[in-house]
């Protein structure tokens, strides 16, 4: 068992190292639970992480894919304050489990995002995050 802690949050992951240089999350149940000041924010069961951290602005914003059985993804991550600029594929959702931020949508002005929020970003778009305290977040690949 791995522990992970920081910002009021922990996790827990069983680990299985696999012949595809990933980690199978596994038990009797395989299960990720992210928590934040106490109380259960998500739990994702039956999920493949990917070992390779996606790392990003010289490493100030990294993060985790995890895969799930119908396909979809989502990453978990943390973003250390400065400004950063993305670019999307696919929708995105964006929760911002802990920290602050500013993010300006296409189209739209700047708008305030806390911990406990969230926004959307549209497909084949460019979105920029002014991160103001260490934020913690989970995004979501909408198709």
């Amino acid at each position: 068992m791995l522990s992970i802690t920081g910002l009021n949050q922990w996790c827990l992951f069983y680990l299985h190292y696999n012949s595809l240089n990933q980690v199978n999350l596994v038990s009797l149940r395989a299960f990720l639970v992210i928590r934040h000041q106490g109380h259960a924010m998500s739990e994702f069961t039956n999920v493949t992480l990917v070992k390779k951290a996606n790392v990003y602005f010289g490493g100030n914003v990294n993060s985790r894919t995890i895969k799930f059985a119908d396909g979809s993804s989502k990453t978990l991550g943390f973003m250390l304050p400065g400004e950063y600029t993305f670019n999307t594929a696919e929708p995105e959702l964006m929760e911002i489990i802990d920290g602050e931020l500013e993010v300006l949508l296409p189209g739209a002005d700047w708008q305030a995002i806390k911990g406990g929020e969230s926004f959307n970003v549209p497909a084949n778009a460019t979105f920029t995050m002014k991160v103001k305290t260490p934020s913690d977040y989970c995004c979501s690949f909408l198709k």
